[in-house]
This record gives C-alpha cells, sequence and structure tokens, in this order.
C-alpha cells in the first residue's frame, strides 16, 4: 500500500481502531476569524508549526507621508476576507494580533510578461497580483488551495513543520514564472529591511536569508528554496535607490541569472515554459539558524515530492491534536465552532528551532535544545488568561516546554527579564503585565513544569523588580503607577498586581516565606487606584489626587489599556471577593454586572481604540478584547451564580459563528479560543496560578477531555439545550460541588464531571 494512501486511510479509521480516533479536520474551517477583526490567516500550517504558508491580500503600509496609516490594522495576519486580489502567498503569519510583522518570502506564480511589482486592489493588472473568487478558494486545516484568475493557474499550499509546500498547476506558456518577493511583508515600511542575501545554487536549489527591523527589532530568517522542475532563466530587481558606494559588482550583470544578490530590497523571477495542466512544485524551508539548517530541514521532513503525502500527514496532527478533546453537540454548526476554536488554539506559540534542536537566542547566539521543544511568539498578556491554563490541561508536556523557553529567554536576556511579548530571538515589549510570571506559577503548582523551580522564582522577582521598565520603580515606591508616569497608569496597577500574587503564590510552594510576604502585599496594590467617590478604578497622581477630567465610558486616553474603567474595575482576579466588599458589597456588584451587559456603549466612546469594534461588544461589556474574559464568571461569588450561567451562554452564541466574520475580536494567539473551548466544557480559570476553575454553563452535551497526564476526564451536560443553560447540579466523581469551583488535582485525576441542566434557575 502506498504512504500516500495508508495516511488517508489511518485518518478515517473508525472508532473501533486508532486508541478511538475520530475524523475531527472536517470540522475545521480556517476561514473563520479572516473578515473584519478576527485577524486569523486561511492558510496552510501543521500544529504549532514554524511555517504558517498563506495568502496575503494586500500591501498596505504601515506609514504613509511619515504617519501611522490605520489601514494596515486590518492586514495583521496578511489576508483579509473582503478583499478581490491575492499579491501572493508568504510563510510566515500571525495568528488573530493587533499588531504585526512576518510576512517572509513571498511567493507567486505568473503567465505571460513578467510584472517584478504587486500592482494594486483596483488595478491588478499593473503587477503580479492576481484576481479570486471565494467560490474557487478552499481553506481546510493543512492545505489552502485557490484559482488565480488571471493567470489561469491553481494554487494549492500544504506544509510540513518546517516547510511550505506549493503547488501551481500552470497553462500552456512559454512566459511562466515564480516570483519571489524578498522585500514583501506584513507590517512593512521603508527601511524595514535591514539585508537580504541569496545564493542561486543551481537551476532548482535556491538558498538565502532576510535581516529585518520591525516589531521584533533584529529578526533573521533563513531559507532554501528548491523547484520541480529546472528553471530555464532568472532575474533580479535591486530596488535599493541610489547608493553613495557601488562597490565594484557593477563588472557583472546583476539583474540576469546572476546568483550572487545581496541587497535591501529585492525582488527575483525564476522563468518556465509550461505544458497544459503541468504542476510546477516549490519546497520552501525555514530556519532560524542558517541556510544549512534550513535544507536541512527540508531534507529531513519532506525528501520527495509527494505533496498528498504531505498534505495528508499534516492533517492527520491535525487530528491528533482535535481528538484532545472529542465532543457531542447539538448541531455541525457548533462542532466547526469548538474544532475551528482548538485549531486556532494550535496555532501559536510557534516551534523555533531546527530539527538538530538549534535556534537563535535573544542574544543573538546559536543555542541547542537541550530536552525541550523551543517556541516563540509568546503573545502573554492575552494568552496567560485562559491559552496556557488549557494546555496545562490537554498537552502538559508542551506547555511545560513553552516555560522552558520562557526561561531559556531570561537566561540570554541581557535586560534579564523574562518575556514580556516574544518572538523570533527578540522581546517586541508590547502590551502590559510581566505575564509570564503567571505562566510559569501556574505551571509549577500545576506540577506541570519540573524545571528548576527556584531559578524560575527568582527570574520572576528580578523581572518584577526592574525598576525603569514601564513605571514599575514607581509603582514599587508609591504601591501604584502615578498617571504622570503613564498613559496606562491604572491597568499596569492592575495587572501587576495580579502578577504579583502569582509571583507570591509561587513563592508559597516553595516555601519562601519572605518573598510571600513582599508579593503578597504588592498584590493588594489594586485597591489604591479605586475611587470610592465614583465607585471605580481612576487615574491617580503621585500626590495622591484622582484625576479631575475622567470619563468612565471611553476606552482612549482615561488611564487604560484598550478598555475603559467599566470593565477595568472589575479586573482583580486574584481576590474577587474583596474587590466585591471593596466595591460596596454584593447587591453593588450584581448591579454593576448587571448594567455592564444592557447598556449601550456609543461608537464615539471606543472609535480611536482599533482593537475594540461594534462586533466584539455586547452592551458595555468587551469580550473582543481580553480584560474582561474572567467577567462573566464574577456572578459566581453572589447569590445569583445562575447569571454567569446565562451570560457565558449567551456569549458563546453572539461572539462566536462560522462566518469569516465568525470571531468578535482579534483571536489573540488562540486566546478567544481558548476562552470558547474552556466555556463551551462548562468551566473557566478566572485566576492562573490557583488551582481553581470555576463553574459556569457547558455548551456540550457530553465530552471526553484525554489530559496529558493519561487519564480520561468525561463530562456529560444531562438536559442541555439551547433553553436549558441553567445548571441545576453538578457533581465529579459522584460527589455535588455547591460552590461551583472545581481544583485542578481532582479534574486531572479524570472521572466523570456531571452537569444537571435546566430551563429555569434555582
Amino acid at each position: 500500500m502506498k504512504k500516500s494512501l495508508r495516511i488517508l486511510v489511518g485518518l478515517f479509521l473508525p472508532l473501533v481502531t486508532m486508541a478511538q480516533q475520530k475524523p475531527l479536520v472536517q470540522y475545521v474551517k480556517p476561514i473563520i476569524g479572516t473578515a473584519k477583526m478576527g485577524h486569523t490567516f486561511p492558510g496552510a500550517t501543521v500544529p504549532f508549526g514554524a511555517v504558517q504558508l498563506s495568502p496575503d491580500t494586500d500591501t498596505i503600509p504601515y506609514a504613509v507621508n511619515g504617519r501611522y496609516n490605520g489601514d494596515v490594522y486590518k492586514y495583521c495576519a496578511g489576508y483579509q476576507y473582503a478583499d478581490p486580489t491575492i499579491v501572493g502567498f508568504s510563510h510566515t503569519h500571525f495568528s488573530g494580533t493587533g499588531h504585526s510583522d512576518l510576512g517572509d518570502f513571498l511567493i507567486m506564480p505568473t503567465v505571460g510578461k513578467v510584472q517584478m511589482n504587486p500592482g494594486t486592489a483596483t488595478a491588478p493588472e499593473t503587477g503580479y497580483r492576481s484576481r479570486f473568487s471565494h467560490e474557487e478558494e478552499q481553506a481546510d486545516a493543512n492545505y489552502y488551495k485557490v484559482k488565480l484568475q488571471d493567470y489561469n493557474v491553481l494554487a494549492e499550499l500544504t506544509t510540513s513543520e518546517r516547510v511550505g509546500f506549493h503547488k501551481y498547476t500552470f497553462p500552456k506558456s512559454d512566459q511562466s514564472h515564480i516570483i519571489l518577493d524578498l522585500m514583501s511583508g506584513i507590517y512593512n515600511y521603508d527601511g524595514k529591511n535591514v539585508w537580504t542575501v541569496v545564493r542561486v545554487v543551481n537551476d532548482t536549489l535556491i538558498t538565502g536569508y532576510k535581516q529585518t527591523h520591525g516589531w521584533a527589532r533584529t529578526k533573521t530568517v533563513y531559507f532554501a528554496m528548491r523547484f520541480s522542475k529546472p528553471f530555464k532563466k532568472y532575474g533580479t530587481q535591486k530596488n535599493d535607490g541610489k547608493q553613495v558606494y557601488q562597490g565594484f559588482w557593477r563588472k557583472f550583470d546583476q539583474a540576469n541569472n546572476f546568483p550572487d544578490q545581496a541587497g535591501h530590497n529585492l525582488r527575483m523571477h525564476f522563468d518556465f515554459e509550461t505544458q497544459d495542466q503541468e504542476e510546477i512544485q516549490i519546497k520552501f524551508a525555514l530556519s532560524p539558524v542558517s541556510m544549512r539548517n534550513a535544507l536541512a530541514n527540508m531534507e529531513e521532513e519532506v525528501p520527495g515530492w509527494d505533496f498528498n503525502e504531505v498534505k495528508l500527514a499534516g492533517q492527520q496532527k491535525w487530528n491528533d491534536e482535535l481528538n484532545k478533546i472529542q465532543v457531542q453537540l447539538p448541531a455541525i454548526e457548533d462542532y466547526v465552532n469548538f474544532y475551528t476554536a482548538m485549531y486556532h488554539a494550535a496555532l501559536m506559540p510557534t516551534v523555533y528551532m531546527d530539527r538538530n534542536g538549534e535556534y537563535k537566542g535573544l542574544d543573538q547566539e546559536v543555542h541547542k535544545a537541550e530536552g525541550f521543544t523551543n517556541y516563540t511568539s509568546f503573545s502573554l498578556w492575552d494568552t496567560f488568561r485562559a491559552f496556557h491554563p488549557y494546555m496545562n490541561l490537554i498537552d502538559p508536556k508542551r506547555n511545560a516546554d513553552m516555560v522552558a523557553s520562557m526561561m531559556a529567554h531570561y537566561d540570554q536576556s541581557v535586560l534579564k527579564m523574562l518575556p514580556i511579548w516574544s518572538h523570533y530571538a527578540n522581546d517586541n515589549w508590547c502590551m502590559s503585565g510581566y505575564h509570564s510570571v503567571s505562566v510559569i506559577a501556574d505551571a509549577i503548582i500545576k506540577g506541570v513544569y519540573t524545571g528548576d523551580a527556584e531559578a524560575a522564582l527568582a527570574a520572576c522577582v528580578q523581572t518584577a523588580n526592574k525598576r525603569d521598565y514601564e513605571g514599575i520603580g514607581a509603582y514599587i515606591d508609591y504601591g501604584f503607577v502615578p498617571d504622570e508616569n503613564s498613559g496606562t497608569s491604572v491597568s499596569n496597577t492592575l495587572e501587576y498586581a495580579y502578577d504579583d500574587w502569582c509571583i507570591a503564590q509561587l513563592a508559597k510552594k516553595l516555601g519562601k516565606q519572605d518573598v510571600y510576604d513582599t508579593f503578597i502585599k504588592r498584590s493588594e496594590n489594586w485597591k489604591n487606584l479605586y475611587d470610592e467617590r465614583i465607585g471605580f478604578m481612576r487615574p491617580k497622581s503621585k500626590d495622591g489626587v484622582f484625576r479631575e477630567k475622567f470619563d468612565v465610558l471611553d476606552t482612549h486616553g482615561q488611564g487604560f489599556i484598550e478598555g475603559n474603567t467599566w470593565n477595568f474595575s472589575l479586573y482583580v482576579p486574584h481576590d474577587p471577593v474583596g474587590m466585591m466588599n471593596n466595591m460596596g458589597g454584593e447587591k453593588r456588584l450584581v448591579r454593576y454586572l448587571d448594567s455592564l451587559f444592557t447598556m449601550h456603549l456609543p461608537d464615539e466612546f471606543f472609535e480611536h481604540t482599533e482593537d475594540i469594534t461594534r462586533e466584539g461588544i455586547i452592551g458595555n461589556y468587551v469580550h473582543g478584547n481580553e480584560p474582561s474574559h474572567h467577567v462573566a464568571y464574577l456572578y459566581n461569588i453572589t447569590k445569583q451564580p445562575w447569571k454567569t450561567q446565562e451570560k457565558v451562554r449567551m456569549i458563546m452564541k453572539n461572539q462566536y459563528h462560522n462566518g469569516a466574520d465568525g470571531l468578535g475580536g482579534n483571536d489573540d494567539c488562540g486566546q478567544m479560543s481558548a476562552w470558547y473551548i474552556f466555556s463551551s466544557l462548562g468551566f473557566y480559570p478566572v485566576s492562573p496560578a490557583s488551582d481553581e476553575y470555576w463553574i459556569g454553563s457547558p455548551a456540550v452535551q457530553a465530552a471526553t477531555m484525554n489530559l496529558g497526564n493519561g487519564k480520561t476526564l468525561r463530562i456529560t451536560a444531562k438536559n442541555q439545550s439551547d433553553k436549558n443553560v441553567y445548571v441545576k447540579k453538578v457533581s465529579l466523581n459522584g460527589k455535588e460541588i455547591t460552590n461551583f469551583i472545581l481544583k485542578h488535582d481532582d479534574l486531572v485525576k479524570g472521572g466523570d464531571l456531571v452537569f444537571e441542566m435546566a430551563a429555569k434557575h434555582k
């Protein structure tokens, strides 16, 4: 039996074989989130793969006339569903972010006269881009296909972990081309490309690298590119402008068939003669270390030219990933939402090392990962909330490796700080807090990370005491970040306080009483910015005076990052009861939450905050951005926990759909999706670094969680329906849960979690 056939048969074996696997990839719809605010990409990748091979639909620059161009925000993942053209297919993409980089090594097949610029969406014929139709587009797990209408070329994409595999079916032509655009990039601007090198080794093999200065200040990616067919000739366009020093390379004709290229801005074309329906395939491998390693990655992962075999092998990896949770749901649409959420929650972080274990570290030196897989692209302001706790349950080994990657980052940092938002051997310092401490503490407390816990605690303490970073010194001195020190002083204070609580919990586990005492006191700093006169958190000067001109609805310029005080005043996940008492007690909290979900927030209050749009708002509750993701669960500490059940189910229906615009906000590297997964299963980690999950209302009828420790947790929701959203009773292994809290140690033992649902609350 051919290997590709064996993979195909294995993918769809019945339940009695393959350890009860189900063919779940059929429910993955990568197109979800590619319209409006989702910022996901539709292209091919494997779980946590280093290559994300996907179409880019425009070339919007980061700046126009030296000023930020707001339209670029729509292209954080390179693709917008509403666009009519495809510029090409690049190999690196973020999923769901609200800022961007990457889009490296764009490839585009063309027919006819060679065009060496991308053209425009309104006049695609002026460049190498092409029109396309969604009716001739297909996006599946690890497979993307589209007809490029201007060239009558069928493009198909798949991947292994480090290799992008292209297949282009051409018409008959003596002017068929492959464009390699090394200038192209996401969030591009003049000067972003620091240097590019290309070596044409022979008529089928190209190697090189590209260094950029963008969100990652010193990002270098190496590549090896191999064609299935020799090209007839090739050419290079260098777009560097006039330079003062030219050297003596002018002795060569560098534009035509010249194999040794270097410059800031390069585009190349490779020319072929094709018969009708002839396929030209390309394998494109990446490496963070060297061209040699990129080629080795290719030879080890994709030694042959069987496109279907690589596609099916990647889809089997996806099936393995999705089968970690098997669910029963009432409708196909629900299966699509759930398994696409699992898919989106397995795109990032990404593997950042070669097959031989080598990777480039934060110190720009080459390191070798010993005993762990090294990862990059940690969007920690988002993912500490639910994504990493989700990993601790279904894939603890992977999350342990992610923590080890963070510790390697710290060890290589001359600043001696854990990652804030890191990618490609850089920290880009985006967003606030030092939330790696939450991920690390949670993993150690739950027994997931078994590395040096003492060293991890020391790294957490060192990071939290970095006085010259974003107001930490003032925070330590005053007990809050003063208004004059930061435009996001309140949200910084609230996030630091939570992170300090995480450090305290880790210190407590390790018996470090002095560290615990220091940081548990710091964790109460949230109280210092609560203005009891108005009932909200509010910016305060170092003199102790609250800001006079203050708008409780505005999400811009009021002391908060991407939110208003209505949402952020509830951000005390580590002490929700203390927060409730501080704001006036249970009745006040219930009224507050009720108002949050039912009031109307006019557009004028978020029109200057690009990460918040109408689609992600319910009342004044902003689900489309992360700081409020725990809020619906806060009714659990009142006498009206049924409102948590009601709200959670409402949010799932309101914010998650099957269409291209099926996400109400940026998926943010899987955090929006992880919220959906947890909430669908009936519980949520309100405060990571505790051992608690708060009960909500399961949307599944039943689920089997194959926990990473070999145990199985079976979830049953009796009488679950769209009307029966209220939890009448819940029990774990026969023991009734009356406080709406599940303990981590109890869950990971496996067994049966049973919900009894009803149409009316108690």
